[in-house]
């Protein structure tokens, strides 16, 4: 039998375009799978949220994240990549983490280039890391993959599009240089316009990795195809699918009468459905990064891309 590996470099190669939804936990996956999706995301932001009910905001521990997609990568066929955040460290936090990844049966992983802790890439208030440092992170996946594995899809996602003083110019370099240090795949996070993607596809020398979701505009397949994208993932289909069924739930159990009316239900018929960064918890992370972190630390949300969650 192929190795998992394998199997996603393979759909990788055959083309033109592998589309890859989002999701949380086994359970989710499973679901993917029976749909008939060859291949699966595990996204971060579904993890830190099912697993702590907390934002994406680097909260979610190495052990954590790697526990949730060994329990996704054991409960399907189907080829997993997996958000691995900033790779939890420097180089050599990142030489574990390639480690764990392997060992937990994942088929790929994506790293980005943020400042520790990171946040979702739709959210802003994003900082990078020197280009140098995140092409030495890169170089130390690399080598460790090809000791371990060499099928093991690495990606490399930059967030300087969208981080405070960021731009596509920086995005598009780094995307470039972290392919050079043998990424597999170049992800930019964040493009907000039809344009901007269309340059991604034509200024980045190699496989481009598109997220679509948040700030980044909606594509068919047909129009994923057209663009060369190798792989487009879907990170928070199955969240949002979660949060819609439960308030369907709601609304039958309401029209059956008040013995059906209980208080969780009552509480989540004001959950903000359109807004799921709200709902995640972000206008309190804010808050707190203002209480304890002081007004220095609210800079990073100038001039940067993304969902501004508020302070107050």
């Amino acid at each position: 039998m192929q190795r998992p590996t394998t199997r996603l470099r393979s759909l990788i190669a055959r083309g033109p375009t592998l589309y890859m939804p989002g999701c949380y936990s086994a359970l989710s996956a499973r679901v993917l799978e029976g749909a008939g999706f060859e291949a699966i995301y595990m996204s971060g932001y579904g993890t830190s949220l099912s697993l702590t009910g907390l934002p994406d905001v680097g909260l979610t521990t190495l052990t954590e994240m790697v526990s949730n997609a060994r329990y996704i990568a054991a409960s399907v066929r189907a080829p997993l990549i997996a958000d691995a955040d900033t790779g939890f460290g420097n180089a050599i936090n990142v030489i574990r983490t390639i480690r764990e990844y392997i060992g937990a049966g994942v088929a790929g992983l994506h790293m980005e280039d943020q400042v520790s802790p990171k946040r979702c890439g739709h959210v802003a208030g994003r900082l990078v890391i020197p280009a140098e440092e995140a092409v030495g992170k890169i170089r130390a996946a690399v080598d460790t993959r090809n000791a371990l594995d060499p099928d093991f899809v690495i990606v490399a996602r930059t967030d300087a599009r969208g981080a405070s003083g960021g731009s596509l110019d920086e995005a598009i370099r780094r995307a470039n240089a972290y392919l050079e240090a043998g990424a597999d795949l170049a992800f930019i996070e964040g493009p907000t316009s039809a344009d901007e993607v269309r340059r991604i596809c034509r200024e980045v020398k190699g496989p481009i990795f598109y997220n679509m979701t948040g700030v980044s505009p909606r594509f068919t397949l047909d129009e994923l195809r057209a663009l060369g994208i190798a792989v487009c993932i879907s990170p928070n289909a199955m969240l949002r699918s979660a949060l819609a069924a439960m308030h369907d739930l709601a609304a039958q159990l309401r029209a059956e009468g008040p013995v059906a009316e209980t208080r969780f239900m009552e509480a989540f018929r004001q959950h903000p459905l359109g807004d799921l960064h709200t709902f995640a918890g972000f206008d309190q992370i804010r808050a707190w990064e203002k209480e304890y972190l002081g007004e220095e630390a609210m800079t990073k949300y100038a001039n940067s891309v993304g969902h501004v969650p508020t302070a107050d």
